[in-house]
C-alpha cells in the first residue's frame, strides 16, 4: 500500500564536505583581506598614470578601487582550485562519476544580489568620477558635458592665475608632430606645451591632416585628434615637473616619432615664458589665420610658411620634414 511506502529522504552532507566548505570560507576570508589591504595600500600608489594632474589622479584611483575590488575574486579562484586539486583528489584508478547537482537555490539567489549589488555601485561611482574630475581625461567632442567647476571658458583674449577664465591650449597634430597655440597670449603657435601647476587648463585637439591622437601620459589626458574636429579635454597639473606626449594612434610610417616633451612650472615662471614666446614668435604670429576651432590646411597659403619657420615643413611647403620619405 502506498501508505506503506517509505518516504524519500535528503542525503546527509558529509561531515568532510562541511569542514571543507568552512575552512575555504575562513581562508577565502583572511586571504582577501590581506589580498585587499596589499593592492590599496601597497600596489595602488605605484599604479599608472600617478598623480601629476587631477585626471591622472583620478584613473589611478579607478584603476586601484577596481583591483581591490577584483582582488577577493581572485583569491577566491585560485583558493578554490588550489583546494579541488590538493584535498578533492581520487583516488589513482577511480573512474566512477560525482553525483549530480541540480542547482542550489541559495547559491544563485547570493550571486545574482552579489554582483548586481557590485556593477550597480560601480555605475554609481563611474558616473561621480566622471563628474568631479571634469572628465575621465579623454575628448568630449566640441560641446563637453562635464566641465570643471567654478571656471568659464568665455574669454580668449586674455588669462592670468587664479582668475575664473580657464587656460586654453590648442593641440594641434600633423604628420609628423605637435604644435601648441595660446589664444589667450596672442595666439602665438609652438612646438612647446608648458602648462601652469594648479591651474585648471582646457586643451582643444584637432588635426591638420590624418587622424592622430593627443596622449599627455603622465597628466591622464588622451584625446583623439581629427581633421575638422575641436575634441575638448580638461586636466589641472598637481605638481611641477616634465611629461610626455606622445600620438596613440597609427598616422604613418612616422609615428613612432612623433612625441614631444613639456614641462609644468609655477605661474610666475609660466607667465615669462608666454611673454618669452610671444614676442620670439611674433612674426610667425602674423603669418598664422585668425584662431578657430580648426583649420583647413588647403585654403590657408600661409600655413606652409608657419611650418617653415617651426622647422615642420618639407621642401614643397607641406608638412613632412625633408628627411621624411616622399609621401603618395
Amino acid at each position: 500500500m502506498a501508505a506503506d511506502a517509505p518516504t524519500a529522504t535528503a542525503a546527509p552532507v558529509p561531515v568532510r564536505d562541511r569542514r571543507d566548505a568552512l575552512w575555504l570560507l575562513v581562508s577565502w576570508i583572511v586571504l582577501s583581506i590581506i589580498a585587499c589591504l596589499l593592492v590599496a595600500l601597497v600596489w595602488g600608489p605605484h599604479l599608472p598614470p600617478g598623480q601629476g594632474s587631477s585626471s591622472a589622479a583620478s584613473q589611478q584611483r579607478d584603476y586601484t578601487v577596481l583591483s581591490t575590488m577584483a582582488a577577493p575574486v581572485v583569491v577566491g579562484v585560485l583558493l578554490y582550485f588550489g583546494w579541488a586539486a590538493t584535498f578533492w583528489r581520487k583516488p589513482k584508478g577511480d573512474d566512477t562519476d560525482a553525483e549530480p547537482l541540480h542547482g542550489n537555490t541559495k547559491v544563485q539567489a547570493t550571486w545574482i544580489i552579489g554582483t548586481a549589488a557590485i556593477v550597480l555601485s560601480l555605475a554609481v561611482y563611474g558616473t561621480v568620477e566622471l563628474i568631479s574630475p571634469a572628465g575621465a581625461g579623454a575628448g568630449e567632442g566640441p560641446q563637453p558635458i562635464w566641465k570643471p567647476a567654478g571656471t568659464t571658458t568665455s574669454s580668449l583674449t586674455s588669462w592670468s592665475p587664479g582668475t575664473s577664465n580657464i587656460l586654453q591650449v590648442q593641440v594641434i597634430g600633423q604628420q609628423w608632430a605637435w604644435t601648441f597655440r595660446y589664444p589667450q597670449f596672442g595666439g602665438f603657435e609652438t612646438t612647446q606645451l608648458v602648462l601652469p601647476v594648479n591651474e585648471p587648463v582646457q586643451f582643444n585637439v584637432t588635426s591638420l591632416d590624418v587622424i592622430h591622437s593627443f596622449w599627455a601620459y603622465q597628466l591622464g589626458v588622451k584625446a583623439d585628434a581629427n581633421p575638422g574636429l575641436d575634441n575638448v579635454a580638461y586636466t589641472t597639473p598637481k605638481s611641477i615637473g616634465s611629461f610626455t606626449v606622445r600620438c596613440a594612434e597609427l598616422c604613418g610610417i612616422w609615428h613612432g616619432s612623433m612625441f614631444t616633451s613639456g614641462p609644468v612650472m609655477s605661474d610666475s615662471d609660466f607667465m615669462t615664458w608666454t611673454k618669452t614666446e610671444g614676442t620670439q614668435l611674433a612674426s610667425i604670429t602674423k603669418l598664422l589665420p585668425p584662431y578657430a576651432a580648426t583649420y583647413d590646411p588647403t585654403v590657408v597659403a600661409s600655413m606652409g610658411k608657419v611650418n617653415a619657420a617651426l622647422g615642420l615643413t618639407g621642401g614643397g611647403g607641406g608638412y613632412y620634414s625633408p628627411g621624411d620619405p616622399v609621401q603618395p
